[in-house]
């Protein structure tokens, strides 16, 4: 295993083993690589998930192969040459190769003309030794072989499972498939059937690029194969992956006929029927499962990469906030929040038609906000946002108040979960929707980690790609986010515990239950009085848990305790006290770190340990800031082309990113409008939640869609 990851990665073997140690003591990637730099020679998160990945992938193949080892002796076929085959197997294809020939099928032809006796013919026929083949069929005849013409049949049925069987022929074709596969798509009669039905047609005519595509499978972008693949899904289109017959015959051709013979015809024959009926499916099958995978790789990695810039968006901070969820006819869902979003008071307001009570409206929020000393406002991007922020711009408040519009993407989804019942039974879905956007606003990390990740809105495809491995991908990053950040013990909902390094659902659900029982953590040393929660877990959460204003200021930091002895042994070398040292600078600076290296701690740890006493707690992410649409823009139909207007990025994907305008619709830059020079990510050009200027490009009102060009400023 640990070869095979050096190879993989090209790290270092000390970096490899002791990483792998570290796994299999159930340490987390966020621990490992926050903690434990000297044993991993100071690998970062994305190199010790690499790591993980390997490792698991291993571990499948290990069980695979036991799985495969244990079938072949129980059919009395497992060799001592047929074991080493199995044991030097590093990828689950090449197993499944292996295994093939002994893996139990459905009735097949061969089968039957084994049965028939035929397969001492099959095997003379593939000797390829000049036999009059017809002469040496008429020796094979019986009750169900009755002429010379079906025994050659039967054999030639064999000789194709051989040969579709041969791990060369599959080896060769698995590259040409590499190189040549083309992909192409077409209408099925059904959607054409659709035409007479207006609704029904429409609704196929969003894959209308891909009803007669062709494209070489290698070079397909991802976004495309994951829409073509939904077009075939939902019966749009019927997919095929093809090459060249002739191409992929003499491929075959060249790795089973030896030399030119009685046999050869007959052979040239079998092999057609084999590459037909058993090796272009199984092929093409391969190639696209492979494609997808890859696909599906890309739009996971898209979507990871939102989601972390989501989650570690600017946070508003511990502010008194009223939070609005904007409607119509139901009205705006009006609620204050204190500092650490708590509750406190919910009304109705109805400022839009068909009530406009617009009056009544601004005179609730202006006595909301002197009532509860509200600092900020917070507006859902939803329906009647626009008007319900321009309501709110224009009362008069006797202090400033800012105003941001928040993504409302996914809090329906919240407000109805059980995650928001628990929290807020009381409350209907609408309030707690207005709840979720001020939190939002306060904390997104903490609000959205409430939330599944696939309804917040900044993946693609994210339905169609592989859900064990979108769960996965997703949950890392959500738990890196969340332990990068650092999560107040005294405070935090059980669902920001549940991410934190070895913690989980049911210790969240102690710690909970303790803090509610016991009052606020006072130190770090009284986590370890949680029921349940042992030294293990204590090793890897502690430093990832803040407790402000407890006993020891050191536990509001990101130093863990184990390191707490070397904390104090600086203080005594500068000869003050340990809390002097905190946020000293001048102090720190003094220091010989060299003097302070043990055999566990390295140069790593203390120049963390340094830069976290410069600044203990210090949250990574910026404050949030006020953003201002152009007032004038309402609607797509008061776009024109050439317009110039400020946007917020609200998604990035694969071929560019989404801008929100301040209208229903977002509009796209394509990735070739992010720059005048080659983009090869559009991550390298822009951020999600980024403020940026834009230009309008073209507008088609009737399919709602904006193409938008980027800005520089």
């Amino acid at each position: 295993m640990t070869n095979y990851i050096i190879q993989k990665t090209g790290l270092p073997e000390k970096s490899v083993v002791n990483t792998l140690k570290l796994l299999d003591e159930d340490c987390t990637i966020p621990f490992i690589s926050r903690y434990r730099k000297e044993m991993t020679g100071n690998l970062d998160e994305v190199q010790i998930g690499n790591i993980a990945k390997l490792k698991k992938e291993l571990e499948i193949l290990e069980k695979r192969k036991l799985a495969i080892l244990k079938l072949l002796e129980e059919q009395q076929v497992l060799t001592e040459e047929l074991k080493q085959k199995v044991a030097k197997c590093i990828t689950l294809q090449e197993l499944e190769d292996v295994y093939l020939p002994y893996k139990k099928k459905r009735k097949t032809k061969a089968e039957t003309a084994r049965k028939n006796g035929l397969e001492p013919l099959a095997k003379i026929i593939m000797s390829q030794n000049n036999q009059d083949i017809d002469y040496l069929a008429s020796k094979y005849l019986n009750e169900s072989v009755k002429n010379e013409d079906d025994a050659i049949e039967g054999a030639g049925h064999i000789i194709a499972e051989w040969i579709n069987e041969n791990i060369g022929v599959r080896n060769a074709l698995r590259k040409l498939y590499d190189r040549k596969a083309v992909l192409s798509s077409k209408i099925t009669s059904k959607t054409k059937k659709l035409a007479s039905d207006k609704k029904e047609f429409e609704k196929a005519q969003k894959f209308k690029d891909y009803f007669d595509w062709n494209e070489a499978l290698n070079r397909m972008p991802s976004h495309r194969l994951l829409a073509i693949l939904r077009a075939e899904n939902e019966g749009v289109v019927k997919v095929k992956i093809e090459v060249e017959k002739e191409d992929a015959l003499q491929l075959i051709d060249r790795r089973i006929i030896k030399r030119n013979s009685s046999a050869t015809a007959y052979l040239e024959q079998f092999i057609e029927d084999a590459f037909k009926r058993l090796l272009a499916p199984a092929m093409a099958n391969e190639a696209l499962q492979k494609a997808k995978e890859k696909a599906d790789d890309k739009a996971i990695d898209v979507f990871a990469k939102n989601l972390k810039q989501l989650l570690l968006s600017a946070p508003l901070g511990e502010k008194r906030v009223l939070a609005i969820d904007p409607g119509f006819r139901t009205g705006c869902k009006v609620v204050c929040l204190d500092e650490q979003g708590n509750f406190i008071k919910n009304d109705t307001i109805y400022p839009h038609p068909p009530q406009n009570e617009i009056e009544i409206a601004k005179k609730k929020i202006k006595n909301l906000v002197e009532k509860y000393q509200i600092e900020a406002i917070a507006i859902g991007d939803g329906t009647a946002s626009r008007e319900t922020e321009d309501l709110v711009k224009s009362i008069s408040f006797s202090k400033n108040v800012a105003v941001f519009v928040v993504s409302e993407a996914g809090a329906s989804i919240y407000s109805a979960s059980k995650v928001a019942r628990e929290e807020f039974p009381d409350f209907d879905v609408t309030v707690r929707g207005a709840i979720s956007i001020g939190r939002r606003l306060q904390d997104p990390l903490a609000e959205l980690v409430k939330i599944d990740p696939k309804s917040i809105g900044v993946g693609q495809y994210q339905h169609d790609v592989d859900q064990n491995k979108l769960k996965e991908e997703l949950e890392t990053v959500v738990s890196g986010c969340v332990n990068l950040v650092g999560v107040n013990i005294n405070t935090a909902s059980k669902y920001l515990l549940t991410f934190v390094s070895g913690i989980g659902e049911k210790l969240a659900e102690k710690m909970i239950q303790y803090r509610a029982e016991n009052g606020s953590f006072k130190n770090r040393k009284e986590i370890k009085k949680v029921p349940r929660l042992g030294a293990k877990a204590f090793e890897q959460s502690a430093g990832f848990l803040r407790i402000k204003n407890g006993d020891n200021p050191l536990d509001n930091s990101a130093v863990h305790p184990e390191s707490y002895a070397v904390v104090k042994a600086m203080a005594k070398k500068l000869r003050i006290k340990e809390n002097e040292l905190i946020g000293n600078k001048e102090a720190l600076s003094k220091l010989n770190l060299q003097e302070f290296v043990t055999e566990k701690i390295g140069l790593p740890t203390l120049t963390d340990i340094v830069k976290e006493l410069e600044k203990p707690g210090l949250d990574p992410r910026e404050k949030a800031k006020e953003f201002h649409f152009d007032k004038n823009i309402k609607t797509i139909d008061d776009l024109i082309v050439g317009m110039e207007l400020p946007g917020i990025v609200n998604n990035i994907t694969a071929f560019g990113c989404f801008v929100s305008i301040g209208i229903k619709e977002s509009g796209l830059i394509h990735i070739s409008n992010l720059s005048d020079s080659y983009v090869k990510d559009p991550n390298d050009i822009v951020q999600l939640q980024q403020h940026i200027k834009v230009k309008i490009l073209e507008v088609d009102t009737n399919r709602k869609r904006i193409q938008l060009q980027l800005l520089t400023s």
